[in-house]
């Protein structure tokens, strides 16, 4: 794990690059494993088997908390269609017709816990239940549906819908597992029956609303979701919505969706919104620059955080910061600026901190951003559980030069929301 595998190919993200001998690596299952889920322990077996070391870290990790109201706000909940009705991936994603996209599939399935595609939805799910089930605290996933692709003029596009988790999905498995699994809806504002489904999902228990522009092709800006946004405030729904560049997706030809300033328009309704990653990836043009000209997009998120007239409407989540892509600058900044952190939410991305080949423990020590003691302790967590080894490390994280760390109250359920 964040060793020897990556050096075999340069990753981005979790975009591909072009790279020689694709073909012979994505036919070897070995390479798939070492960059995807290399995982060798159960979850339930790391109670008896972790270390002493290790088990102090993470007892470590506990203190200061109320366990009781742990939450992760990010977590995919992925199906192929195996036995999940409605469900499906881009048919491109499964065929050697694209082989970068395949291969970033091969990747994603065994992060994911996903030996038998026939039996994928099972797995998958079985999987995330057990990570979950054998953490030592109460975190609530809230599980993410996932809506197709929308044109403007409310027809599906398949072509470039990358996979489609239904509501009913979610919500019924949290149904299930009601003290393990918050639902998050997915409604797509160019649908014909966008407000019905936001009115269905909302009586039945749905608080979040979950987009990523760039690859679901909404522009979060555009003065015909006026009433798409009305609705939301009227019940009380927060949009969870990525900003800033898409990688985990196709979505190159819509970028642009993503610029954290076009969501003015749905904080000015009032609607509150959690912005994903806190857009630390990729730049926007400067919607408010004469000139037009391109900044990081984690520039822009700041602009809102820090605009008064947001203050109590605009959040973030930390999911993914600890990626190599995304360590320094955008790291570096949130660990300092304390004043935020009120307004910063936990969140794993889960399944992408089960991607080995995304996870540089090495990096994060370079940084000084952990010990080599911690490193050791949380990589033997990893094999155990990809989702209580990204809490762990984030609460030991500390800034490389001034100490501080991620404030307790970013792990816990914010009264600010539901």
């Amino acid at each position: 794990m964040k060793r020897r595998a990556m050096k075999l190919m340069k990753i981005t993200g979790i975009t591909l690059a072009a790279f020689a001998g694709l073909t012979l690596l994505a036919t070897s299952s070995c390479v798939v494993r070492q960059l995807g889920g290399a995982f060798t322990r159960l979850p339930g077996e790391a109670k008896q088997q972790l270390s002493v070391g290790a088990r102090k870290l993470v007892l470590e990790s506990l203190e200061g908390l109320d366990t009781s109201k742990v939450r992760d706000f990010h977590v995919h909940m992925l199906a192929l269609g195996s036995e999940v009705e409605g469900a499906y991936i881009n048919e491109a994603m499964t065929s050697w017709g694209s082989p970068v996209r395949y291969f970033k599939y091969l990747i994603y399935r065994s992060a994911a816990g996903i030996q038998d595609v026939e039996s994928a939805d099972a797995q998958f799910r079985e999987r995330l239940v057990d990570l979950g089930k054998h953490l030592p605290m109460s975190m609530k996933l809230h599980i993410l549906a996932f809506d197709e692709h929308y044109n403007a003029d409310g027809t599906v596009n398949a072509e470039k819908t990358e996979f489609h988790t239904p509501n009913a999905y979610v919500f019924a498995m949290a149904k299930q597992h009601p003290g393990l699994f918050e639902p998050v809806m997915s409604v797509h504002p160019y649908r014909k029956d966008a407000l019905e489904a936001l009115d269905r999902w909302a009586k039945e228990g749905g608080h979040y609303v979950k987009w990523l522009p760039n690859a679901m092709g909404m522009d979060p800006g555009d003065e015909r979701l006026d009433p798409y946004y009305e609705k939301m405030r009227e019940h009380g729904l927060v949009l969870i919505t990525h900003a800033g560049e898409e990688q985990a997706v196709e979505s190159e030809e819509d970028q642009a969706l993503g610029n954290p300033l076009r969501l003015r328009r749905a904080l000015d309704h009032g609607v509150k919104v959690i912005v994903s990653h806190c857009a630390s990836l990729g730049t926007d043009v400067d919607l408010d620059d004469p000139e037009g000209k391109r900044v990081p997009s984690f520039e822009l998120f700041l602009r809102l955080m820090d605009d008064p007239r947001y203050e109590g409407l605009v959040f973030g989540d930390i999911s993914a910061l600890t990626q190599f892509n995304r360590l320094g600058g955008p790291l570096d900044t949130i660990l300092k600026r304390q004043d935020l952190h009120p307004r910063l939410v936990y969140g794993t991305d889960y399944p992408l901190p089960a991607i080995n080949a995304l996870v540089r423990t090495e990096d994060l020590v370079a940084g000084g951003y952990i010990t080599k003691k911690e490193r050791r302790w949380l990589n033997e967590i990893y094999e155990f559980n990809p989702i209580l080894f990204d809490f762990v490390t984030k609460r030991r994280l500390k800034h490389p030069e001034t100490g501080e760390r991620f404030a307790d109250g970013i792990f816990e359920a914010p009264a600010a929301l539901p």
